[in-house]
């Protein structure tokens, strides 16, 4: 797997997923493990959807 996820996008992928997980916590509903995957991407800085659709975010792969 190879980077296609920048810092920035890390940070708003992690924040957001954090967020989905709380607000499905503190409603009590199952939709709050959606944040799972966002919490994942980031973390792991590897996206599959970016792959499929060839977006990279990751300074260290663009190609200039």
């Amino acid at each position: 797997m190879q980077c296609n996820v920048g810092k920035t996008e890390q940070l708003i992928r992690i924040t957001i997923g954090s967020a989905i997980i709380l607000a499905g916590a503190y409603y009590k509903r199952w939709w709050g493990f959606i944040g799972i995957a966002p919490i994942v991407t980031g973390a792991t800085r590897y996206c599959p959807l970016n792959a499929v659709l060839g977006i990279s975010n990751c300074k260290a792969n663009r190609k200039t």
